[in-house]
């Protein structure tokens, strides 16, 4: 029977999986080859931060950082996870618990109600300020315009961006 074995990082820790070539491998062995990367982190890894809001990548529920690029987990098979490195919202806060500039303005700004795409809107976050360290609010609604929330305005969130990317650039704007 033939697999594809599937190497791979998340948050620095590195995983291996073996993915069947066909639907006849015994599935409690493997990880199925059409599952998600997003189900595999969710329901292999225990990494339940990024949600499946539509499953098509239209709501930014499932936002991951991967090789440094912002992607939509639901859109990546888990055969395509290899040689890969992922960043969830669960590897942002520090080695002692501390959680990253972004996580605590969120939280400052009461940037969300039920939290479901907190997390995506985080990652999203993250990967803007990495890329545009000084954006501005124009250039944030323009990026964060692939998460949805169904509960608020994006107001706070906005205002949580703006302050994440002024301490995180030292207080300067």
């Amino acid at each position: 029977m033939k697999t594809y074995h599937v190497d791979f990082f998340v948050n620095g820790e590195e995983y291996e999986l073996d993915v069947p070539a066909n639907k006849t491998a015994p599935v409690e062995l493997y990880v199925d080859a059409n599952k998600t990367m997003l189900t595999v982190l969710r329901e292999e890894l225990d990494l339940t931060g990024a949600k499946e809001g539509c499953g098509a990548g239209e709501c930014g529920a499932c936002a991951m950082i991967v090789d440094g690029v912002l992607i939509n987990g639901c859109l990546m098979l888990a055969p395509e996870m290899d040689g890969k490195h992922f960043e969830t919202v669960e590897g942002f806060a520090d080695e002692k618990g501390n959680l990253s500039p972004i996580q605590q303005s969120f939280i400052d700004h009461a940037a969300l109600q039920c939290g479901y795409c907190t997390p995506g809107f985080i990652v999203s976050a993250t990967a803007l300020l990495r890329e545009n360290p000084h954006p501005t609010r124009d250039e944030i609604v323009h990026y964060m315009s692939g998460n949805l929330c169904r509960c608020t305005g994006y107001k706070r969130i906005i205002e949580a961006i703006e302050d994440a990317a002024e301490r995180m650039n030292g207080g300067a704007k």
